[in-house]
């Protein structure tokens, strides 16, 4: 049975798990998206080959909270070009994680860009729920800050 939010309100973590770009190798982000729907997260997953407008769009029809992008075969390289959409989009707000197989030399222009958390393979099941849980919880925060304004 899953847990209920650990957040102020009721409301579960909302996570898109996706792919840009041209990568097909999807057995990962499929194992992602299942073990946080298991934590009790509500998980929007897409297939493979999404392009970027399309997740900005989905990411707001589904205020989602996080996205997770997964990455095999160099397809975290325009994930700076999904911040920069993200907050044209007014989604801001929105946290960025991404997983797969990520070169170390690539992990400061992510991070630069504004992703939260890189996750290689072997990253605990545990270290992930709680990264993303906590993202949530700032990305609430965030988008009841910018509703008072």
């Amino acid at each position: 049975m899953p847990r209920p939010a650990s957040r102020a309100t009721s409301r579960p973590e909302r996570v898109l798990v996706t792919k840009i770009g041209f990568d097909g190798h999807d057995r990962g982000s499929r194992i992602v998206a299942a073990m946080l729907r298991d934590a009790g997260m509500e998980v929007i997953y897409t297939p493979p080959w999404q392009e970027i407008p399309a997740v900005v769009q989905l990411a707001m029809q589904e205020d989602v909270d996080v996205i997770g992008v997964s990455s095999l075969a160099t397809d975290h390289l325009i994930v700076p070009e999904l911040m920069v959409a993200l907050r044209e989009g007014g989604l801001g707000h929105v946290q960025v994680i991404v997983g797969g197989i990520i070169p170390e030399g690539d992990h400061a222009a992510l991070h630069e860009a504004g992703v939260r958390g890189i996750f290689g393979p072997g990253a605990a099941s545990a270290e992930i729920v709680a990264c993303v849980r906590e993202l949530a919880a700032k990305a609430e925060a965030a988008r009841e800050t910018m509703e008072m304004l």
